[in-house]
């Protein structure tokens, strides 16, 4: 030891090897970081793939008693016009139906959602004097890919028939739905093929004619006690009209019969001398689903009665530890779907696809650093070969954790980036270990302390390392500026893979020397 304070080191690799070499320390902040890597493994959200920015919105504009084709010319078409001047909209759909109309707006791959969201919103509200009249106030609903795409999807069915009617149906699959929605980190939750209850008004045109009231009177009257704007139906062959979509809103039929809608020479029009009202469900709802699957190895099928259930997480959540819960909570309630004859199979399940990719990868990355052990030993030596085997999990740890710190998910690319990475982060700890091991062969070292040999070796190819890994990392670099959905789906790569190689400096210049120092047998040479 005494001579190492006459030692002149040149560079940063001398400089960390000099002062970690016998720090007590050293030891301790190794185990800190591969520590901090496992937790960050347990810890970060779990995901099959990483997630993409994707901006967009949909364009909602009711027009009662409107057709498809002078939704499409009088709406559709105009404000086509007027979004396309936003600056980074990629594509436009409009869908032209009775009675609304809907527009999909899709921004360009990487456009800042919040941003495209405020743009889309302020286009369309400049532009309300140009609507017909008639058209209601449109509705915009920006896309939100984060909590849109459902994790877990689930399809209750009927296995007896005990006489249980769609209303209750729905009514018991609702009470499923609110424990679910009660789960933390859940966003949302939908129902699809469900027959919701609602009161169903059935107008007769002929005598909303000899009265001298409009569809729009009566649809304005119901909107002022009811908060979901009715769906209008065209008419029918007895001559009347289906007015949808008055859902919850009221307590009673009566409520809504005794709903005053005009005068008329004197006296008060009400709803019932108007239309029949019932409440039912949405009658609306033609579609249908078939569920198949296999149970026990027998194929099984069901066309009737079929709802869907999904469920989707917040961003920056685990998908492995929601669905998990989700399951959970489904399995609470399975007596009180058996009471009513129900069962029900989990159609999707992206968080058991999420861990096992996740968990797949990161056998094969241990199975990898197993097999660059073995084929170091030949080469370098056993003691040697496992000082860089230590510090290749030392390096895949604290990028694990400094990914966890940046709100990165581990996913299929991010666990991807650490495999392609895993070749070059070992070169730097081979080049210290193989330097050390030259000079403590070298005859004018024989009289050198190891301590000042490990630090010298060091300090000699620090330079060049620097030179080669920074140069690695700049050709890494660049893919983090492709654009589109490939440039999205990559970003794990640019974003970890320089990173691993700085952390695999660190670990060279501080872990390998110290345990170059603890494991390797001092040994003289005569060359």
């Amino acid at each position: 030891m005494a001579d190492n304070s006459e030692l002149k080191l040149h560079n940063i690799a001398g400089i960390l090897a000099r002062n970690f070499l016998n720090n007590p320390l050293t030891a301790i902040l190794a185990f800190a970081i591969l520590a901090l890597g496992y937790i960050s493994l347990e810890v970060m959200p779990r995901e099959e793939d990483p997630q993409i920015a994707v901006s967009g919105g949909s364009i909602i504009v009711p027009m009662p008693g409107a057709s498809p084709d002078e939704i499409n010319n009088a709406i559709l078409k105009p404000l086509e016009r007027r979004i396309s001047e936003i600056k980074g909209v990629k594509d436009i759909y409009s869908t032209a139906m009775n009675n609304v109309g809907m527009l999909n707006v899709q921004y360009k791959i990487g456009e800042d959602r919040e941003s495209s969201n405020l743009k889309l919103y302020d286009k369309v509200m400049q532009n309300m004097d140009s609507t017909p009249d008639g058209a209601m106030m449109p509705i915009v609903k920006p896309f939100d890919i984060d909590i849109d795409v459902p994790i877990v999807t689930v399809a209750f069915y009927k296995k007896k028939d005990l006489g249980i009617d769609h209303i209750k149906l729905y009514k018991l699959i609702k009470d499923i739905q609110q424990d679910i929605n009660a789960i933390e980190d859940i966003s949302k939750t939908t129902l699809k093929g469900a027959k919701h209850p609602q009161f169903n008004v059935l107008l007769d045109l002929d005598k909303l004619s000899a009265y001298h009231i409009s569809i729009g009177q009566v649809v304005h009257s119901i909107q002022a006690i009811a908060k979901n704007a009715p769906e209008v139906d065209l008419p029918t062959e007895n001559n009347r009209l289906v007015v949808f979509g008055v859902k919850n809103a009221i307590n009673s039929i009566e409520d809504l019969q005794n709903l005053i809608i005009a005068k008329y020479m004197g006296s008060l029009i009400y709803l019932k001398d108007l239309a029949k009202v019932e409440y039912f469900y949405d009658i609306q709802n033609f579609q249908e689903a078939l569920i198949s699957y296999k149970a026990d190895g027998q194929p099984f099928s069901q066309n009737e009665d079929q709802v869907t259930m999904t469920i989707s997480k917040l961003k920056g959540t685990n998908a492995v530890h929601l669905a998990e819960k989700v399951i959970k909570t489904l399995e609470e309630n399975n007596d009180a779907l058996e009471k009513f004859g129900l069962g029900y199979i989990i159609t999707r399940n992206y968080g058991e696809r999420a861990n096992e990719a996740v968990n797949e990868l990161v056998h094969h990355l241990v199975l990898t650093i197993a097999i660059i052990s073995f084929i170091l030993i030949p080469f370098l030596g056993w003691r040697e070969s496992l000082v860089v085997t230590i510090a290749v999990p030392m390096i895949l740890a604290a990028t694990l954790f400094i990914a966890f710190l940046t709100d990165q998910t581990i996913n299929r690319i991010t666990l991807f980036a650490f495999l392609l990475s895993l070749g070059l982060i070992v070169d730097d700890a081979i080049i210290v270990i193989e330097n050390i091991h030259r000079r403590m062969h070298l005859k004018e070292t024989q009289h050198h302390s190891f301590d000042r040999i490990v630090i010298e070796a060091t300090d000699e190819i620090g330079p060049s390392t620097n030179i080669a890994t920074i140069a690695i990392m700049l050709t890494m670099i660049p893919m983090a500026f492709v654009g589109g959905m490939m440039g999205q789906f990559m970003l794990p790569i640019p974003l970890n893979v320089p990173v691993a190689l700085a952390v695999s400096l660190f670990v060279a210049y501080v872990f390998a020397p110290f345990l170059a120092r603890k494991l390797i047998k001092r040994s003289k040479g005569t060359h």
